[in-house]
């Protein structure tokens, strides 16, 4: 897949997710709850979990309605935890996607129940009513809502947030920051292309071998974002750069050093290319190769 055809392929399933968003997150929740929802996301971010899941449906030529509810929903939940992860109990940031955070604009309390009610969205999309036309057959909505619900939950994206709190000022070794990263950032974009290729049917050893892609991918973002904290500007990351040695948190620049954690992460890439020639898809993972790129390439 040539730089041409990604762009055009990443802006075609991008301006899909983005009308979805716009049509699935309500304006009109009580109270302005609505404004605060759509502001925390739409219109902003990479998108990075939609496309995951998306090439991993498109790998497997699986459904792409229903590879759309599962991107809305993957996104819905990073969205969530971005809002959540900014407040004052815990990151206490101000700045987000290049724009004041969801808690700076419409006050704590909004913005948790923002999140809570993106949250809670996530799984609505998953699960529509009884006879919607474009509904899910009810096995892949168990399927889907599984995935996501344990990426988020103790055993990944909460309980990885919860380590990183309680890590503050410590000194971990590398496998106890893989954990903390493997949970907190890679489970997530891991679920985002085991979802996409619940869409679709995979034999076990494909199967196997997205999920050792996604795990390697999940990882090598969360690497990146360590490097990019304290080599890239405020502006430039749409996020306030070098809090994590502000706030005197674990990473993989603190731990190994910049040149080694850009070694690291080339190494991730190369572990997610291997696992995607394992498939023997061929062409057909071409998409998700580029997105591996992507992640270790990007400066954002």
């Amino acid at each position: 897949m040539t730089a041409t055809e990604f762009e055009a392929w990443s802006q075609r399933h991008l301006a899909t997710v983005e009308q979805a968003l716009e049509a699935w997150v309500p304006a009109d929740a009580p109270a302005g709850l609505g404004l605060a929802m759509r502001y925390g996301v739409l219109d902003g971010g990479k998108r990075l979990r939609p496309l995951l899941v998306m090439a991993a449906c498109e790998a497997l030529q699986g459904s792409s309605a229903a590879a759309l509810r599962a991107a809305v929903a993957v996104e819905l939940i990073h969205a969530y935890s971005l809002v959540h992860d900014d407040m004052p109990c815990m990151d206490n940031d101000v700045l987000r996607r290049g724009k004041p955070t969801v808690h700076v604009k419409f006050g704590q309390a909004q913005a948790m129940l923002a999140g809570d009610a993106m949250q809670a969205l996530a799984f609505e999309v998953l699960t529509p009513a009884v006879g919607d036309a474009q509904g899910l057959p009810p096995i892949l909505q168990a399927q889907l809502t599984s995935l996501l619900a344990r990426s988020a939950g103790h055993a990944g994206m909460a309980g990885g947030q919860a380590i990183d709190l309680a890590s503050i000022g410590k000194a971990l070794d590398e496998a106890a920051l893989r954990d903390m990263h493997r949970r907190k950032t890679g489970a997530l974009l891991q679920a985002s292309v085991m979802m996409g290729a619940a869409c679709g049917e995979a034999s076990a050893p494909v199967s196997q071998a997205l999920a050792r892609y996604g795990a390697a991918v999940g990882l090598a973002f969360q690497v990146v974002d360590d490097i990019l904290d304290v080599t890239q500007a405020s502006a430039t990351l749409g996020k306030t750069a070098g809090k994590d040695s502000d706030h005197n948190k674990p990473t993989y620049v603190s731990l190994l050093g910049l040149d080694a954690a850009r070694r690291h992460a080339d190494e991730l890439r190369e572990q997610a290319h291997q696992a995607l020639r394992s498939t023997e898809l061929g062409t057909a993972t071409a998409a998700l190769a580029v997105l591996a790129n992507k992640v270790v390439e990007r400066e954002s």
